[in-house]
């Protein structure tokens, strides 16, 4: 019988295979038939300590049966209040700077940046209300970047065939150049004279240290530093969407700390129940806060969802922090990363692959193709590669990515190299 579901990112006119998975634990799918897959990719970025944890799905059926859902609208619960205390607790702080201090829930990663967009040019607005500064409507983004799927999130990603159908939707924006090696100065360079134009920018919106979708692109920690510099010398808002390199990706719990960067808007995602139900929230500073806070109800900050700060997500997100305050995460990525980089070194001599690179558990790296690109044709065939090897990897085109769930086991990891390397041996153009 067909079934009447239709995937995300999946042609189904190729007729390609969809397995059934039936349960999973730890790093492991379990399939209808009897087979497993190793999830390599944390089922699409979002599961971090392993599918199932019994933590977390303890602390989810416990909320059932207490209470499921509550509108959030002039109500509060006890897990949302201890989620947003956990997160501005646990939230990049540096001396000089305002913190973190207030969160606003959503649901997943597109609408926590779809916040922060509304937030800075809120802000904008009411101070132009308040005779206090001109109102600022521009929002510049970086090269390559990827934010989400909604409309919002994609007017501030790359522009291409993943979007262009919806391209009378997009509003237009002004790219920074990605500080490619050699061309970190040039993408500073830009970015001052972007913030210092006389049509001042409401923000920059970036994924820190690491390009997601746009082909995991890693930049220094200094060039995001310079980035959020160069914003607060010109008061534009800086807008980090730490959705996926957020808990614990980039070997710290965000990326932003290893540049010591705090800052004004914070979107977070995935990893913040652990992977285990959709939950979002997007943090502010004080300024972005008051600028909102008003006794004239017309200038409340005008976003919700039905499911605003769900209770059974928020129980989960309470278990994901007891686990990242009691236990040794970044000790487990810190294992993990040591593992893929001895393993990603071995393959990078391999003459069918280029340009290796890893930053904390994420690594990646190019098969050499004559296609090369998001829409390559090797993507298709490498996914159906690995799971032929029982091995759930989804390329961006010919670049090939690992993001593993921490409790990847060093017999996992080997599995993955080693159906790595048999891939360029089927699939490589030798240099």
């Amino acid at each position: 019988m067909t079934s009447p579901v239709w995937h995300p990112f999946h042609q189904h006119g190729l007729g390609e295979p969809i397995p059934h998975v039936v349960r999973a634990e730890g790093a492991v799918l379990h399939l209808a038939g009897g087979g497993t897959l190793i999830d390599a990719v944390s089922s699409w970025w979002v599961t971090t300590h392993g599918h199932c944890h019994p933590r977390i799905a303890a602390a989810i059926a416990e909320q059932a049966g207490r209470l499921d859902q509550l509108i959030f609208a002039g109500y509060t619960h006890g897990p949302a209040e201890e989620v947003a205390r956990g997160l501005i607790d646990l939230a990049p702080r540096s001396a000089g700077r305002d913190p973190l201090a207030h969160v606003f829930f959503s649901d997943s990663g597109s609408t926590a940046v779809e916040v922060a967009l509304k937030m800075a040019l809120g802000y904008w607005r009411n101070l132009a209300l308040d005779g206090l500064a001109q109102a600022r409507h521009r929002i510049l983004v970086l090269e390559h970047g990827y934010h989400g799927d909604t409309i919002g999130a994609m007017s501030v990603g790359e522009r291409g065939v993943y979007n262009q159908a919806w391209a009378p939707l997009l509003f237009d924006v002004g790219t920074i150049p990605f500080p490619a090696p050699g061309r970190e100065q040039a993408a500073l360079d830009a970015l001052e004279s972007a913030c210092a134009a006389p049509e001042k920018p409401a923000a920059f919106i970036v994924e820190p240290l690491i390009l997601g979708a746009g082909g995991m692109l890693i930049y220094p920690a200094p060039v995001l530093r310079g980035m959020a510099a160069i914003c607060a010398r010109h008061d534009v808002l800086f807008i980090a969407d730490e959705v996926m390199t957020g808990w614990g990706r980039t070997g710290t719990l965000f990326a932003c700390e290893q540049a010591g960067v705090v800052p004004d808007i914070m979107a977070v995602a995935k990893g913040i129940t652990g992977g285990a139900i959709p939950l979002a929230a997007t943090l502010a500073t004080g300024r972005i806060f008051d600028a909102h806070k008003s006794t004239d109800r017309a200038r409340l900050f005008y976003h919700s969802s039905s499911y605003t700060a769900n209770a059974i997500a928020c129980a989960a997100a309470c278990a994901n922090l007891a686990i990242w305050r009691q236990e040794d995460v970044l000790g487990r990525i810190g294992k993990l990363a040591e593992g893929v980089a001895s393993r990603l070194a071995k393959l990078a001599d391999h003459p069918a692959f280029t340009n290796p690179r890893q930053l904390g558990a994420v690594a990646a790296i190019d098969l050499i193709a004559p296609d090369a690109g998001y829409l390559s044709d090797l993507a298709p065939r490498l996914r159906a590669f690995f799971q032929e090897r029982g091995i759930l990897l989804r390329p961006l085109g010919n670049t090939i990515y690992l993001m593993p769930p921490y409790c990847l086991d060093a017999d996992q990891l080997d599995c993955v190299f080693v159906a790595l390397s048999e891939a360029g041996e089927c699939f490589g153009v030798r240099t």
